[in-house]
């Protein structure tokens, strides 16, 4: 990707899982990475295996959705690194799920402070330091296809993800004067280590609904966003790009759908 070589990046949510991914793969584009989350051993695993892969790592932990971990998130970052030149924010709160009947008010703030606050902290933190040092920047948003299709029992969880793709928008019409770029990648259905116990024909099974056949992998996601990121993108604000395998684009699940005809599925079994 042009134009990541050297720069410095923050990805929250960065100890497994899609922030791994994000992370290591703009390790691997010449970017600084300091990654977060709130379990240190973990981060420190990730961090030590980028710099082990010949890329320069920073493992902070401290909580996304609290202002004083942020503030000293990023004096660290700049006390390393001088600068900011790209944001990644991943880091995301998804269970336990609640009906909206038996939600408490604790959960709601819980995932909205996670998922949503955690956006503004590091958002309006990242674009002030981009503004004061006369640079342009970008900024990612992890969302989720939850921002356009509705999970049973996740209220909250879909809220926050629609909010975030609102205010991103927002936020590139506020920032475009000042070059500061931001975007937002939606994941589809991503195999990340949770799964892991559940097996390969759960895996599998997962695929089926997706019309490429397959889930997807964090580095799935780490590719557009190391796209948003770079060069390549710099004429390019306020999108969002579905890396989910086409499930937004169908109506129904292909086990509801119509079957395929014989010519088709012969022509499948030879590709």
């Amino acid at each position: 990707m042009r134009g990541l070589d050297g720069k410095v990046a923050i990805v929250t949510g960065g100890s497994r899982g899609i922030g791994k991914g994000i992370a290591e793969r703009l390790a691997e584009e010449g970017a600084k990475v300091a990654i977060t989350s709130r379990g240190a051993d973990a981060l420190r695993e990730t961090a030590r295996g980028i710099v082990a892969a010949g890329g320069e790592a920073l493992a902070i932990p401290g909580d996304a959705g609290l202002k004083d971990d942020v503030e000293a998130m990023f004096k660290q970052v700049l006390d390393a690194w001088a600068t900011i030149d790209i944001l990644v924010n991943n880091a995301g709160w998804a269970s336990p799920i609640a009906h909206i009947l038996e939600m408490d008010e604790e959960h709601w703030d819980t995932v909205i402070q996670t998922n949503l606050k955690s956006i503004y902290l590091h958002s309006h933190r990242a674009a002030n330091i981009m503004v004061d040092q006369g640079k342009p920047g970008c900024i990612v948003n992890i969302s989720s296809f939850a921002a356009a299709r509705s999970h049973r029992y996740m209220a909250a969880y879909d809220a926050t993800k629609g909010g975030m793709e609102s205010m991103s928008r927002t936020m590139a019409i506020d920032l475009a004067p000042f070059g500061i770029r931001i975007n937002v990648v939606q994941p589809g259905a991503i195999h990340t280590e949770e799964y892991d116990p559940q097996g390969p024909k759960a895996k599998a099974r997962r695929g089926q609904t997706v019309p490429l056949g397959r889930v997807g992998e964090p580095e799935d996601v780490a590719g557009a966003v190391a796209f948003f990121a770079s060069d390549d993108a710099a004429y390019i604000t306020g999108q969002v790009i579905a890396v989910d395998g086409g499930m937004l684009a169908q109506l129904r699940s292909p086990q509801v759908d119509a079957p395929l005809p014989d010519s088709v599925k012969a022509r499948l079994k030879q590709s």
